[in-house]
Formats: C-alpha cells, structure tokens, sequence
C-alpha cells in the first residue's frame, strides 16, 4: 500500500513557467518564524500581520446567521453575485463618495481583494507589459507582476513627499510604455492617504497616455482627525470611469477578513472582461456573506467608524511608544499599520530579526514592501491595546 507519508517527492513533469516564478510570500514566511519562535518556547507577541481582533458588529453576524439557514444559500449564487449585495455596494458608493454606479453593469462581487488583483493582472497584463507603482508596495502588485513576466516601474514614494510618488518626475515616454498603474490609498504599508489633488493627476495621466489604473480600496472607511484624514475613491475624479477600476474589501472596513468577501466597481469594460475570467477560474462569494455584506453596506456605517477610533487610540499608544524608544514614526491620519524609521544603525531586517529573537515581538522588515522601505518596519495595530502596550514595553526595554 502507497504512503501518503513518502518524503521528498518529485511532480513527474516539468512545472509550468509561471508555477516555477511564484515568488515566496512575505507573510507566509514570517508565520513560519514565529511558529518556530512559539515552538521553542517564546510567548510571541505577533505584530507582522493585518489579521483584524476585532469581530464583526452583531447585526452583521445575525444576518450571516439567519443566511445559513436560508435553503438558497447552500446553492451556487449567480455568476456576478447577489443583487441585494451589488446594489448595496453601488448605494455604499453614492453615500459615502457621491459616485453613481450602474450595479448591473459596473459592480462585480469577487472574494476579497487579491481574488480581484489577481484576476485584473490576467485580463489586463501581457508578458512584457509595464505595471507601475508606488514603492513601498503591497506585495502582491510585485508577485502579480512577476507572475505576468511584467516589467515593473517603481515609483519611489519618500517620507519628504508623505510617501506619495511623484508622478510629476516620471518622463512622459515611461507613461507611453506604462499598460497599468496600481494605486492603493489608504497605503498598505505605510498608511499614506492621497487628496483628490494626486487622484484627479494619475487620471488625467491614464486619458493622456492610455493606460488603465486599479485602485485598490481596501482600507477605505479607517481614517480619523479631520479634513487631512478624509478618504477618496478614485471613482470620485471626473472622467475616471474612462479608465480606472477601484476593488474594495469587506475585510478592514467590517472586521470580515475570514469571510472572505469584495467588489469591483469602475469601467464597464474592464469589468465585463474580469466577470468573464472570473466565471472560468473563481468562485462566488457565499450566499450568507453576501447576505451579512449587503446589510453592513447599506448601515449608516458606525461600526465602521467605531473601529476607525479604536484603531487611532491604539495608534496613538504605539507610535509615542515608539518614539520614545529612538524610531521615528509616520504621522498617518488612519489605517491599522504603524510604519516607521529604525534608529540610527540598524536596517529593518537586522531590526525585525533582534525583537523576535530578544523582544519576542514579531514585525515585518520594510524590505518586503521594496527598496524605500530598507530603513523601516511596520507593525500591526491589530492586537488588544494591552498586548499592543505590552509589546512596545518590551521593544523599549530591548533598544535601551
């Protein structure tokens, strides 16, 4: 009889091209050390991920329950998801960002945010193309890239610019060989929020010079402290939907990240062609998320709030610790990250390295984000306020 045990095996065929690019994911592999770390004994204090403590408001969870029991529910949904669902997004658009959408036409449910990434980069990115965007990233935008054989134009995003790139400084024949632009405002890792000023020049450089941008909106509804806080869709810009898709994610906003739930708004085109991928290689969402989705979006929004003010008292709590302990912090005016400055002598990796190992507090090195983050860390404000406390004590006590 075959062991499923057998050690080392060998696939009896050469791998595809693309299953031998797939670069190794960052997250995954810092899991990996803290298990190892927590396996030796070390009581960890786990701040590398954006994995939310926080559970869904009761209304949200009542309406999954009462989907659960919903004889529907256990059946295939429809190809572009639920109606209710998609036109509670399409409603969600228009009461907070004064943007109309047409839902049968311009909505798409997709399961979370990367499932709408990676299924923008295969309509849209050909072997060769130009895929630009902002450094630091999320890792995804360079795995997907890489995936696609994409040549990859980094725009440096620095402190001295609140790490928005400057589109200004890239030559407009860059833009001509640009296919697709990849925002993403609130910023994944640094928390950086773009005004209307910096969406209204990336559009009017997508008319210009022909290329697409996805928007990924997955940190929407977070930001607290007034006007420098405010958020923007992209499909706010006049004559976006010419050229722009935005994908947003239930996940942060609804503390929903297990439920796995998204949509995709924006150009009708681009929309029917990734409905059409979708169809042939992704499943729908479930019945009874999109159930709790459609009642969370068309809420006055509370919770969401109420998480965005828990989330800036923790941050407060984190950054003036850090401060104090010789890193320098960025000012964001929301978000679930902290990313800041190492002191003066180390790097992010060799910093990340020391507090698991002495600190036993897990944080990601800049360096998974790109080049501009060499210098820095980030760190998840996901945790109760008293781990997070606990954590910033024992970073302290490790740099003194």
């Amino acid at each position: 009889m075959a062991s499923s045990t057998t050690p080392a095996q060998a696939c009896p065929v050469p791998f595809a091209s693309i299953g031998e690019s797939i670069p190794s994911n960052v997250f995954a592999v810092m899991d990996g050390k803290v298990a190892r770390a927590v396996a030796q004994g070390a009581d960890v204090i786990d701040l590398a991920k954006g994995n939310p403590d926080a559970y869904p408001a009761q209304f949200i969870r009542d309406e999954a329950k009462r989907g659960v029991d919903d004889p529907l529910n256990a059946r295939y949904t429809a190809f572009d998801g639920k109606t209710p669902y998609l036109e509670a997004a399409a409603g969600w658009y228009e009461r907070e960002h004064g943007v109309e959408l047409e839902w049968p036409t311009q909505v798409f449910a997709v399961v979370g945010a990367v499932d709408a990434l990676a299924g923008l980069y295969a309509i849209l990115v050909d072997p060769g193309d130009a895929v630009a965007f902002a450094d630091p990233y999320y890792p995804s935008y360079h795995c997907m890239a890489h995936m696609c054989r994409a040549e990859e134009v980094l725009l440096p995003a620095l402190a001295d610019r609140g790490f928005l790139p400057d589109l200004d400084a890239v030559p407009a024949r860059t833009w001509d060989h640009v296919k697709l632009l990849v925002l993403n405002y609130p910023n994944n890792p640094t928390g950086a929020q773009a005004p209307l000023g910096f969406l209204q020049q990336a559009v009017d450089l997508a008319r210009r010079h022909h290329f697409v941008i996805v928007h990924d909106y997955a940190y929407c509804g977070l930001g607290v402290g007034g006007p420098d806080a405010q958020q923007h869709s992209l499909l706010e810009i006049p004559r976006a939907f010419d050229v722009s898709v935005e994908v947003c994610s239930l996940s942060k906003m609804y503390a929903m990240a297990g439920w796995r739930a998204g949509f995709v708004a924006g150009n009708s085109a681009i929309i029917d062609r990734l409905k059409h991928y979708h169809y042939q290689m992704c499943s729908m969402i479930t019945g009874s998320v999109q159930d709790a989705g459609t009642v969370a979006l068309n809420s006055d929004q509370s919770c969401v709030a109420e998480l965005a003010e828990r989330y800036a008292d923790r941050r407060r709590v984190v950054a003036e610790g850090l401060e104090r302990a010789g890193l320098h912090v960025f000012g964001s005016p929301g978000g679930i990250y902290v990313w800041a400055q190492v002191p003066s002598g180390w790097n992010g990796d060799r910093l990340a390295g020391y507090l698991l190992d002495t600190a036993q507090v897990a944080v990601l090195p800049g360096s998974c984000f790109g080049s501009v983050g060499l210098d820095y860390v980030r760190l998840s404000l996901l945790k109760p306020q008293e781990q997070l406390q606990q954590a910033i004590g024992r970073i302290a006590a490790a740099l003194k």
